[in-house]
């Protein structure tokens, strides 16, 4: 998160791999490590809805729209457009989408990254209670690409409630990973807990395993350090619009002062 996001330049390259673990199993590490092995863009949702054009993310919005419909045609359509040329794709974007992004990409492989639940609830959590905020979607209106996220985030809680039959809680880890069990083939499945290193993953994949280490990203420090930024940010804007309305409303009351 608060990376470069990864932008496909060959759009004909298609989805090979998906990590279907919850939010908060390492899945910018997961990203980071696909990237590796697959020679090729990896979608990370949170670095792709917080860093790319406005264009890219109001899609995103289209997605969850269409899925809330029960548009099944469109949600195909607008899913195969997303994710055209990523190779992988990681954390709630996908998992959202397993049975249609199976059924767009017949060969695609699974990974299912599992942590202790007690572990992942308190890292979830401090997500949970902002990823939705209505605050901060109107702190984040002036920002492009950014100023769509948090409705976004609805269609990320709204497809979770789903799955598991609940609102948000500590067991959603679990009733998710049931979920992706009993979803994807197992032959096209692997499950691994977080922390399992290139070993296990590399196997799946037929891959050699490489000589630096597994790629592991300190998500909650980036998220923070990438939240600070965009609040920065975000300030920055919100100050030069008001100061702007703050020019026309002085302006607008002087040249009013001669007729009153």
């Amino acid at each position: 998160m608060g990376q470069a996001a990864s932008v496909p330049t060959d759009k004909t390259r298609k989805l090979e791999v998906i990590d279907a673990g919850f939010s908060r199993t390492g899945t910018l590490s997961y990203a980071y490590a696909l990237e590796r092995l697959l020679n090729g863009p990896v979608h990370h949702t949170a670095t792709q809805l917080l860093n790319r054009e406005d264009e890219y993310c109001k899609k995103w919005n289209q997605v969850y729209r269409y899925r809330r419909e029960g548009d099944h045609p469109e949600l195909l359509k607008a899913l195969s457009g997303v994710f055209a040329g990523f190779v992988g794709a990681t954390d709630v974007t996908a998992i959202d989408f397993i049975p249609e992004l199976i059924e767009l990409y017949p060969e695609v492989q699974v990974i299912l990254v599992t942590r202790d639940q007690e572990a992942w609830w308190k890292s979830f959590k401090t997500v949970a209670e902002n990823a939705g905020s209505k605050a901060m979607g109107y702190i984040m209106m002036p920002l492009p690409g950014a100023r769509w996220f948090v409705d976004t985030a609805r269609g990320f809680f709204e497809a979770a409630e789903e799955r598991t039959g609940r609102k948000c809680n500590p067991l959603w880890i679990e009733q998710h990973n049931e979920y992706i069990r009993s979803i994807v083939p197992k032959e096209r499945l692997l499950e691994v807990k977080l922390g399992s290193g290139w070993e296990p993953l590399c196997k799946f994949l037929g891959k050699p395993i490489p000589t630096e280490p597994f790629p592991h990203a300190n998500e909650a420090a980036a998220r923070d350090r990438f939240t600070q930024r965009l609040l920065r940010k975000a300030a920055t804007a919100w100050a030069g619009i008001f100061t702007i309305l703050g020019l026309v409303s002085y302006w607008a009351w002087h040249l009013r002062q001669p007729y009153l």
